[in-house]
């Protein structure tokens, strides 16, 4: 059984799609992020930079105590080794994939989380910012955009680093992007949106986000964090 410490965010959203898409058993216990759950001691243990997702597998392979993993990529190689499923065995097919799951965490996730912070939440209008972030999120788009030119998928077949892109891409129209401008971009979204486990790894999170993640009240949990931040309750 996979214990999934979760909040319906990007980062989130890209463990439910592995473990929809592969059927193995889970329980969701959710870190409300803007609560600042993330800081609870319990949550620190296994995910000691405070933030999610994190796991942990109370039945690892070879068995033995539970093991515990935090980061979203490194939770997605973790789950499709235990599985066998979306990470190719063969060299040169998972250096496929390895590379743009890592192109994922090192950039488009990142860059485009800024996108959305000075687009959306910060509480000044810093053009410079807004405009730093857009046109790397458009250029991203477009480095993805020539990469599905010529492949239905980022690293040939369905993989984990389809699923570490998608949940990205969701909020497009909030990034100031238009998917028409990226059409073999478009095409993949689509396709990936259709499948059935893409429904319901969405639908996990629906009665968690009930209200804005963001507001006055959790703004400075979220975005005035130091060294170190007490748990709220």
């Amino acid at each position: 059984m996979i214990e999934l410490h979760y909040w319906p965010t990007p980062n989130g959203y890209k463990i439910t799609l592995f473990l929809e898409e592969t059927g193995l058993p889970y329980t969701v216990k959710p870190v409300n992020i803007s609560k600042g759950e993330q800081f609870e001691p319990d949550f620190l243990r296994i995910a000691p930079n405070n933030r999610m997702p994190a796991i942990v597998d109370t039945d690892p392979a070879g068995g033995g105590t539970p093991v515990s993993v935090f980061e979203s990529g490194a939770i997605l190689i973790y789950l499709a080794e235990k599985t066998g499923r979306f990470l190719p065995s063969g060299l040169r097919e998972r250096v496929e994939v390895l590379q743009w799951l890592m192109w994922q965490m090192g950039g488009l996730g990142p860059m485009l989380g800024q996108n959305h912070h000075f687009k959306t939440y910060a509480r000044e209008t810093i053009p410079y910012a807004i405009e730093r972030y857009v046109k790397e999120t458009e250029r991203l788009y477009g480095v993805l955009d020539e990469r599905l030119a010529d492949r239905d998928c980022i690293a040939g077949d369905y993989s984990i680093a389809d699923m570490a892109c998608y949940p990205w891409i969701v909020p497009h129209e909030r990034q100031g992007m238009d998917l028409a401008v990226f059409p073999n971009l478009k095409r993949w979204f689509e396709a990936i949106r259709a499948r059935p486990a893409t429904a319901r790894a969405y639908a996990v999170g629906a009665d968690l986000k009930t209200a804005p993640t963001v507001n006055d009240d959790s703004r400075s949990i979220l975005f005035g964090q130091g060294r170190r931040m007490p748990a709220r309750r």
